[in-house]
């Protein structure tokens, strides 16, 4: 199993990326490729999921850890296959997807593309037992795990307000992760949305 591929971001395409490591390119399905533009020639890490399929066999690549265990959750929901999990990651933040299911949020999931009522309540009642143990700890802050689902708020409030100052998806999409940190060590909207402005400031 691969755990991880490292190498040099080589070129992107709509759904995927391609990786060189070791004399080999490695094709790597995202939840958003172009989330690497910024990143082309240079070496990065992708935490990878292989899914075995009887006509293939594809390698999917994630940004985080969070994302990587995340999507695979999504893929013991009977009836969600990768697309579908993968749009879901490519909509939202791993702590928001975990807090929706946790609160039984159907409107938050049905928000996303190819999500229906019936396919956010499987989501549900398959996954939020799961995630009331570890798998919630692995995926959410330590507010958030201690049962204050709520304060994913802050994330998703500082990133709709750079979005209302103009900033477009392809600008904050490379600063999302630095301001997902700084949230979990406990920074607050205001704090995150400076935080944003510097970080877009130096480009």
């Amino acid at each position: 199993m691969i755990d991880f591929v490292e190498g040099t971001v080589e070129y992107i395409e709509n759904d995927y990326l391609v990786l060189a490591a070791g004399g080999v390119g490695y094709r790597l399905f995202c939840p958003n490729p172009y989330a690497f533009v910024s990143a082309l020639g240079q070496v990065k890490r992708l935490y990878t999921h292989q899914h075995v399929r009887e006509d293939a066999h594809t390698l999917y690549g994630f940004a985080a850890r969070e994302e990587r265990d995340l999507f695979r959750r999504l893929l013991e929901v009977s009836g969600l296959g990768p697309k579908g999990a993968l749009a879901i990651l490519a909509a939202a933040q791993p702590e928001q997807v975990v807090a929706a299911i946790l609160e039984e949020n159907i409107a938050y999931l049905t928000s996303f593309s190819g999500i229906g009522k019936k396919t956010a309540q499987r989501i549900i009642l398959d996954l939020k037992d799961k995630l009331q143990g570890t798998a919630a700890l692995a995926l959410l802050p330590p507010v958030a795990a201690a049962g204050q689902t709520a304060a994913g708020g802050a994330l998703g409030e500082a990133l709709a307000a750079l979005a209302a100052l103009g900033y477009t998806e392809p600008e904050l999409q490379p600063i999302k992760q630095a301001l997902r940190q700084q949230w979990q060590d406990g920074a607050g909207v205001e704090q995150l949305i400076k935080q944003g402005l510097a970080l877009l400031a130096r480009g």
